[in-house]
């Protein structure tokens, strides 16, 4: 079993894209959309879910008004302008406090100096996670709520549960969505990873980006490869990230043509290469068989020491 990880320096170079195609052409896979904050592998494969489970990666604290006394030491104490001060009128007019659920940052101090125990500091739903079947295979997904954060905590989560299935339903591959960019879910995303593919884009932010993401993997010490996206756009640009990849002891997987169906077939929800058979799909055909060529050498290397 492999695990595959298609990452980028920015959003929108083609991802997503270029995974749910290696869904179609992987030899029984597990899909996992790890792109949690704004996750849209579902959108080209119209998962079915089987599963679906609350995420809580963090806590909350939550005033108990029959229980606050008004002291405001909690408002005092609050680094995040989380807990707001009003005032009710009832037969007398008293001062009482309420906490900002998208503000509060979850540290618990408010909970811990609270001389009347009234505040409680308990686990909150970030988002869900999903259990899904494709028509490639078994599919883990998940979707953070608004404004909430430890997506790294559920990346992990995703790519867990991922693995899971692939050993017990004895898969050939993982094939993992990671997220854009260099931060903590990225980091999530490719830790312990048998590959890492780099979509990149003809534009100085894509060779820029490149080189940062690159950078992390290295870091990690996870294998890279490099795959240009629409590398036709812009042929010098596309040669000078080769170059640069080179340059980084990074191995070019190949690349991949601009095409109208691309667009075509996210809007049919269809992988490219179940779409169309224009030279587009013959292209990741072969940034396919690249990847699969270079984690079957990786084995042979390690079956022979």
């Amino acid at each position: 079993m492999k695990e595959i990880v298609v990452i980028s320096g920015k959003g929108g170079t083609g991802k997503t894209s270029v995974v749910a195609s290696f869904a179609a052409l992987a030899e029984k896979p597990v899909l996992a959309d790890c792109d949690v904050d704004a996750a849209d592998l579902h959108l080209v494969l119209s998962p079915q879910i089987n599963q679906r489970h609350d995420f809580s990666g963090g806590k909350g604290a939550k005033i108990a008004p029959e229980k606050c006394t008004g002291c405001g030491i909690c408002f005092d104490l609050c680094r995040f302008d989380a807990i707001h001060e009003g005032t009710t009128f009832d037969e007398f007019p008293k001062v009482n406090y309420t906490i900002d659920e998208i503000a509060c940052e979850g540290c618990g101090v408010c909970a811990w100096f609270c001389p009347e125990k009234a505040i409680a500091f308990e686990e909150v739903v970030n988002g869900e996670w999903y259990i899904s079947e494709t028509r490639y295979g078994p599919m883990v997904h998940a979707k953070l709520g608004i404004a909430e954060e430890n997506s790294g905590k559920l990346v992990t989560l995703v790519r867990r549960e991922a693995k899971k299935i692939a050993e017990e339903t004895d898969r050939s591959y993982i094939i993992v969505d990671g997220s854009p960019g260099i931060g903590c879910p990225v980091i999530a995303s490719i830790g312990g990873a048998d590959l890492v593919l780099i979509v990149s884009e003809p534009t100085v932010s894509g060779e820029h980006d490149l080189e940062r993401v690159a950078q992390l993997a290295k870091h990690f010490g996870v294998p890279a490869m490099v795959c240009i996206n629409k590398y036709d756009i812009n042929r010098d640009m596309s040669k000078r990230i080769e170059e640069k990849s080179e340059s980084m002891g990074l191995t070019l997987a190949g690349n991949i043509r601009y095409d109208k169906m691309v667009t075509r077939a996210q809007i049919a929800e269809a992988a490219v290469v179940e779409y169309t058979n224009l030279p587009v799909a013959d292209d990741i055909r072969n940034v396919w068989r690249n990847v699969v060529a270079v984690l079957k050498n990786e084995g042979t290397e390690k079956n022979g020491k």
